[in-house]
């Protein structure tokens, strides 16, 4: 994903918690038509502090989706915290959490992956499943990639579901993957979890997204070295959405209609899974 280390691990109705603190919902990202293809568009995006009217109130579905939005904005100032050891499973420590990567005119992936969860937040919300966020806004530090874990363990989450994007300056690398935790450490990270790594990545290629050239096979990344998926004791799957290093994919990663059409094809999947 990053060069730098790759870690794990909102919408009227959505809840925020922090990994001790308890965290206020954050404010939901201005929606876009979705899309089933990825626009061309590779102009820097302005950030938007307009808000969408909230959406209409469905029936409570009893379910529970904790989103983890990779890194965070200010992690780059805070080194010593980021780079402190923390568990990461399988008897393993690795750093607290990352910077995270960019594309090459410096749209950075903690924004893409703060704006494309609250689409997806929203979108959930609106079909009355709760949304749990890992994180408050794009300018804070961490959290850890172990209580990242923790904050989808304690709600007892039915799926936990990182959004990244990849960094990769391979030649002609592109397209996304969706990694889990392999070999399992406990019965959620087998079946329910490789279900919902299936239906992710099901979901996004019918989207019309392709699937990595370059990392996993046929769209699906078994791992052991992620912390949040090795920590998780609930169906939990980590999304690449593509490499920001490409030029297309940078472009709709970008922009807003690009951001839009990955959460809408990513929160169907979810829903997919849900109802499954």
């Amino acid at each position: 994903m990053v060069a730098i280390g790759l870690v794990l691990f909102t919408a009227c109705g959505v809840e925020t918690p922090a990994p001790t603190p308890s965290i206020p919902p954050a404010q939901s990202a201005s929606s876009a038509p979705a899309t089933s293809s990825v626009p061309p568009s590779s102009a820097k995006p302005p950030s938007s502090t307009s808000q969408p009217p909230p959406p209409t109130q469905q029936p409570k579905t009893g379910k529970v989706v904790v989103l983890d939005p990779g890194h965070n904005g200010g992690n780059s100032g805070r080194p010593g915290e980021i780079n402190k050891q923390v568990p990461a499973g399988r008897g393993k420590t690795k750093p607290c959490n990352t910077t995270g990567t960019a594309t090459n005119s410096g749209y950075p992936e903690h924004a893409f992956t703060w704006d494309v969860s609250q689409r997806i937040s929203e979108a959930l919300s609106a079909k009355g499943i709760r949304v749990i966020l890992t994180r408050r806004n794009d300018t804070g530090v961490g959290p850890c990639v172990d209580e990242r874990a923790a904050i989808g363990n304690e709600a007892n989450a039915d799926a936990v579901v990182s959004i990244h994007a990849d960094g990769s300056n391979s030649a002609g690398a592109h397209g996304f993957h969706v990694a889990y935790s392999a070999p399992p450490l406990n019965a959620q990270q087998g079946e329910p979890s490789t279900k919902l790594a299936t239906a992710l990545r099901d979901g996004i290629r019918a989207g019309g997204f392709p699937t990595s050239t370059y990392l996993g096979s046929n769209g699906l990344a078994p791992r052991a070295d992620l912390g949040g998926l090795n920590l998780s004791t609930r169906p939990a799957a980590l999304v690449e959405c593509g490499n920001m290093r490409n030029a297309a994919e940078a472009a709709a990663m970008a922009s807003e209609e690009g951001r839009q059409s990955y959460a809408a094809v990513i929160a169907k999947a979810i829903e997919d899974y849900l109802a499954g």
